[in-house]
């Protein structure tokens, strides 16, 4: 095998701390949007989001696998049916500052072409946290709602949507055949408050917020609880619609309120950053004096041409932002510094903080992210620290003070788990146990991926029976639960198991013997392989054993195999580089030797756009465009089903050649690639 060249360390460290970061934002959105559970506060939550945004700028060849701009929320929680959405429910990105509104106003300038004297109108709204959801009306009749879920396939929650009151049933009319209506389910907050007097007088745990209260009452599998509980609805977008759209998002509120729904008021018309940023100021100024909570305004792009143009960046449209409050503080005790061990051996270090309450919420643990984030803030056990919060449970630390004869904390250098020796490489923020599969901590975690919902998706199988299992010996590596079978009797006299109980999860874990080859990839917790890139794995090798193949000759760093595997838009060195070193452990290629026999992987089949005739194709382009900026060319060509990539390869379909082309289209012809000029690839994406 030739030897994998190390990057500078800031590379290689910033690719660490990418993923790390990737693995954190995943943890809290599936608590957010899975459980209503969150662990930490919307200011922490927006502060990872920033750090790896920021990250992802700067530099774009460290994009881990799990890039969580590619994904929207959380996989749609057990319980409840699941509808896949017509057209995918994306989330938005987030503004904090007045050089944010203006940076947002610019790059739709530069996105469109447009002058500098063409106006800009946008539509400004309150933004109200509560659960998303998409209802569908055909004929003018609600026959269906569903939550965002993951962005691509929601719950069916339609009997419980039903029992909110302000939700027409029927539309008035004129309506068109098809008509879905996307908006926030949400509780005033009165009416929030007046539910947790009651459940602390019936001795039941209280909801941290409105979000989590309405969230949780339109889960109830018992229609009756949701309709006892007085949750409403704005309507804000559309999904499917079938005729025509309104020209404008005021033409769209217009529409929105003739068909019997409520809109997320006071909204109003700005012209420009500085009308924006004075309806935020507005905004801040009587968010208390509304009925309910909002954590922030929208801005949306008025013409709907232009939206349709700006398109959808990863998991956030272009064409509108989230300008979110600066968020509440408050001091308290930090007690002690726990240390928690990933699946992948990473050690992260939690602040157990005395209880406070901060907007009205208890708060008393905050992630402390890496060893450098303590060294830099200087947090001590025993300090006084600075904590804030903007709408969920658990702060961000801003700032510590010493308090007496306090000591710097000293991470450990042993995992907690295991003993094994903790190491930190040179330029690498995140600190990692040696242990591997000795290592219980990250055994029961790779094992808990495995069967979780976006991997195998084995419904009953959560981390206390894996553990448990795991520590008898029972499951050691994945192919171990596909022969659970063996061990029915012995797993049923277990305490708190069962015959009933035994035989839910056996059937739930024969249910899986079949999976999709992204999914496969997914769940064998590679490093920064998550559902994105294990898509794009899939899409690539189309089977498990070309995939294979095709690693083992990646192995050689000057293979053709290792060429193909970079030549894949997002996968750079370092994530091929992750690839490789994991088929070079033969425990790992005898983990998937022993699930090849035990299951049926399918082969990746292309979900195909319409008619369009770049679906499926790779795309290059290459020099300058006049017609339309490179952004709007690449968001176009992704749209209609097509790969763009960086470079010029014999699977290159074809490489769209502008004004003053370099090596790609002389490389092009060499390789006897199809190269359209702007004209034709402008005759052929319209």
């Amino acid at each position: 095998m030739t030897k994998k060249t190390k990057n500078d360390g800031g590379l290689f460290g910033t690719a660490e701390e990418m993923s790390a970061l990737a693995q954190q934002i995943r943890r809290h959105d599936e608590l957010y949007h899975q459980n209503d559970a969150p662990e930490i506060s919307d200011a922490e939550y927006d502060a990872l989001r920033a750090r790896y945004r920021r990250l992802r700028e700067l530099f774009p060849d460290a994009i881990p696998d799990n890039d969580p701009e590619k994904k929207v929320g959380a996989a749609p929680a057990a319980g409840f049916g699941k509808i896949t959405h017509s057209a995918p429910m994306l989330s938005l990105n987030n503004a904090f500052s007045s050089d944010d509104i203006v940076d947002f106003t610019s790059r739709i300038r530069r996105f469109l072409q447009l002058s500098d004297d063409t106006a800009l109108a946008f539509m400004a709204e309150p933004k109200i946290d509560g659960l998303s959801a998409a209802l569908r009306y055909e004929k003018g009749v609600l026959i269906q709602a569903a939550t965002r879920g993951d962005g691509t396939t929601g719950e069916n929650i339609t009997t419980n949507a039903k029992t909110i009151k302000n939700i027409p049933h029927k539309l008035k009319a004129p309506f068109p055949d098809v008509v879905e209506i996307r908006g926030e389910i949400y509780l005033n907050r009165s009416d929030f408050m007046d539910l947790n007097a009651l459940r602390t007088k019936a001795g039941e745990q209280l909801f941290a917020n409105p979000r989590n209260a309405a969230a949780g009452s339109v889960r109830q599998l018992d229609p009756r609880v949701t309709a006892s509980r007085p949750l409403k609805f704005f309507a804000y977008a559309l999904g499917e619609i079938s005729g025509t759209e309104s020209q404008t998002q005021h033409e769209l509120r217009d529409q929105l309120k003739q068909w019997g729904f409520d809109l997320n008021e006071p909204a109003r018309m700005c012209f420009g950053p500085d009308e924006l940023l004075a309806y935020y100021q507005n905004m801040e100024e009587q968010r208390h004096a509304l009925p309910f909570d909002i954590d922030g305004v929208v801005y949306k792009l008025d013409r709907q041409d232009w939206q349709e143009r700006l398109g959808f960046a990863s998991r956030a449209p272009r064409w509108a932002i989230a300008h979110k409050f600066a968020a509440e503080q408050a001091e308290t005790r930090l007690n002690k510094i726990i240390i928690q061990v990933g699946r992948t051996g990473a050690l992260t270090p939690v602040a157990e903080l005395e209880p406070i309450t901060v907007g009205g919420v208890v708060v008393s643990r905050a992630t402390l992210h890496n060893e450098d984030e303590i060294t830099r803030k200087d947090i001590r056990e025993g300090d006084i620290v600075l904590i804030q919060r903007a709408g969920d449970v658990i702060p961000q630390i801003v700032s510590s003070k010493h308090i007496g004869n306090t000591k710097a904390f000293k991470f450990p250098d042993r995992c907690p788990e295991c003993k094994s020796l903790a190491l930190r490489d040179e330029g690498m923020a995140v600190r990692r146990c040696t242990g591997g599969i000795i290592c219980p901590a990250q055994a029961v975690e790779r094992l808990c991926h495995f069967v979780s919902r976006n991997a195998f998706n084995i419904e009953g199988f959560g981390e206390q029976r894996v553990r448990e299992l795991w520590q008898d010996k029972l499951i050691t590596s994945p192919a171990d639960i596909f022969n659970l079978h063996k061990h029915k009797d012995e797993i049923a006299k277990r305490e708190g198991w069962g015959d009933l109980s035994t035989s839910k999860l056996l059937t739930a874990i024969e249910a899986r013997r079949t999976i999709p080859l992204d999914r496969f990839i997914y769940s064998l917790g590679i490093r920064q392989i998550g559902e994105a890139t294990a898509k794009l794995l899939a899409k690539r090798y189309g089977d498990l054993n070309n995939w294979r193949k095709s690693m083992l000759s990646a192995r050689d760093a000057e293979s053709d195999a290792w060429r193909e595997l970079t030549d894949i838009d997002q996968i750079g060195p370092l994530v091929a580089g992750d690839l490789v070193s994991f088929f070079s452990e033969k425990h790992n290629l005898d983990a998937l030797d022993a699930l090849a026999r035990e299951l049926n992987i399918e082969k990746y089949v292309a979900t195909t756009t319409g008619d369009s005739p770049l679906t499926g194709k790779t795309i290059v382009f290459t020099g300058s465009l006049t017609s339309m900026s490179r952004a709007e060319a690449k968001a176009r060509a992704e749209s209609m089903g097509a790969t763009v990539s960086g470079s010029v390869s014999k699977k290159t379909d074809y490489v769209v050649e502008g004004e003053e082309s370099g090596s790609k289209a002389a490389k092009a012809r060499e390789l006897g690639v199809t190269i359209l000029s702007e004209a034709e690839w402008v005759k052929i994406s319209t």
